[in-house]
């Protein structure tokens, strides 16, 4: 399937991003979002990003123009699924959010239509039974920011069909991305998989004072030649995202993660990352 216009359930950061950016490379695309005033906020930021992108002149006023024209916004999921070819869920990392969110989906489109689930730890399988013909299903999981990053990893489950694989496959290619094919589901799946075991060793260090995060940071910057430190990355993607895996992992386990007081007391007093402003890092 030529994906030529999707749906993204979500107008939060990751969700936005996704579809402005496939409207920017000619892909009709819909934020949905129950939330009015988020629905009032994507609008806003995307007058403004994209008039930022004529400022700096990345993009012509034409090219501006057209990117417009494919982009939307809407409050009425009816409506934002109408003619969809691709579903893009890519709301909170709840579980039970999700299973119910799927349902709802499955429900009110085609059988044909494409689900991807943005979950950057959830493997779609776990959702298989919420989704008619789950041979639709799969993960597409971007990296943000997504109007820089190029990387996403399309997951492959069990249930997952190879044409469903190999149609997000191409929408990435064609929306500029450079993703992977993981032909098996894997928790953390292919670059999370990775830096896991990096991650892990790092809060072992600080947990048991060898050294600071800014510490292990330096190292991964100036030492392995990271672009990001661990630590920086963490405030970029959210302190409470990662505090919500360590609490899955100490469900499962009964093994409380290095660090995880230290992250709980961090998102007890709002200190999430860039969003809130203070994190590891300050960006006041």
């Amino acid at each position: 399937m030529d994906i030529q216009k999707i749906t993204v359930i979500g107008g939060g950061l990751m969700g936005r991003q996704i579809a402005l950016n496939s409207s920017i490379y000619g892909v009709d695309a819909t934020v949905y979002d129950l939330n009015g005033d988020v629905c009032d906020a994507v609008e806003a930021w995307a007058e403004e990003y994209l008039a930022g992108r004529i400022a700096k002149g990345r993009m012509t006023e034409e090219q501006v123009a057209e990117a417009k024209k494919l982009f939307h916004v809407e409050r009425d999921l009816d409506k934002a699924l109408e003619g969809t070819q691709c579903i893009v869920e890519a709301v909170v990392e709840v579980e039970e959010i999700k299973r119910n969110l799927f349902k709802t989906l499955s429900d009110k489109v085609g059988e044909d239509v494409i689900i991807a689930t943005n979950s950057s730890f959830m493997v779609s399988s776990k959702f298989a039974d919420c989704v008619k013909n789950p041979s639709r299903l799969a993960n597409m999981h971007f990296y943000n920011p997504v109007l820089v990053m190029k990387f996403v990893e399309v997951v492959q489950g069990p249930h997952t069909s190879e044409e469903t694989a190999r149609s997000l496959y191409d929408y990435c290619v064609k929306t500029g991305k450079t993703p992977v094919w993981m032909k098996k589901e894997l928790e953390g799946f292919c670059a999370g998989y990775l830096l896991r075991a990096l991650k892990e060793a790092a809060t072992w260090m600080v947990q048991n004072g060898y050294c600071t995060p800014q510490e292990i940071d330096l190292a991964c910057e100036n030492g392995l030649g990271h672009p990001m430190g661990l630590f920086r990355l963490n405030d970029l993607t959210g302190l409470d995202l990662t505090l919500d895996v360590m609490k899955r992992s100490y469900a499962e386990t009964g093994v409380k993660p290095d660090m995880y007081d230290f992250y709980e007391k961090m998102v007890r007093e709002g200190k999430l990352g860039r969003k809130t402003g203070h994190g590891f890092y300050d960006y006041e």
